[in-house]
């Protein structure tokens, strides 16, 4: 028995430092270079910063996975090119994003959207079977009230009191409520 403790002090101590190394190398970043171009010398630079501005567009080679902030294109145009092609320039954006954003973007969306439609899909299945339930307890109340048998509620007090005609009427009124707004 006692040569069993240090070989389980051994084994609880290699647990403890396997689970730290396991925090540890989870809670690093990956070190993933973001931006991928192409220099004035032809050299293909890759950082986790957007390229100078003096690299042109079509020199870069990959942006960083949520690139939403696009780095503005400056361009010298007259004005009257630019107030002729002011449609032209609003497509401009999407024609010159890597064909992969723009599918991953669409995609974001569409799968959105369809989570969307399954959420809502799911909620008026769930108030369907609610209104459902409500309409069949509701019939079954009509029903017992219609059958003429002594019925007693609690009161708001917590005593019992049995129903006369008028909170027979009450009931009825309440529960036919009830069956005309939820039985479709």
């Amino acid at each position: 028995m006692l040569n069993a403790l240090p070989s389980r002090r051994a084994g609880i101590v290699a647990a403890a430092a396997c689970l730290v190394a396991f925090a540890a190398l989870s809670f690093t970043a990956p070190a993933e270079a973001q931006w991928r171009w192409r220099d004035a010398s032809g050299r293909v630079t890759a950082s986790d910063r957007p390229p100078p501005k003096e690299i042109p567009e079509k020199d870069i080679l990959s942006r960083p996975a949520t690139a939403a902030q696009r780095r503005p294109v400056a361009t010298a145009e007259p004005a009257s090119a630019a107030a002729s092609g002011a449609a032209a320039a609003t497509s401009a954006p999407a024609a010159s994003a890597p064909g992969g954003l723009q599918a991953e973007v669409e995609a974001r969306r569409k799968r959105t959207e369809q989570e969307q439609a399954t959420r809502a899909k799911a909620e008026e299945e769930r108030l369907a079977a609610q209104r459902g339930e409500n309409c069949r307890r509701a019939r079954s109340h009509v029903a017992a009230l219609e059958s003429g048998q002594r019925m007693a509620r609690t009161n708001e007090r917590g005593e019992r009191e049995v129903l006369d005609d008028r909170g027979r009427a009450e009931e009825m009124r309440s529960a036919r409520a009830v069956i005309t707004s939820d039985c479709r």
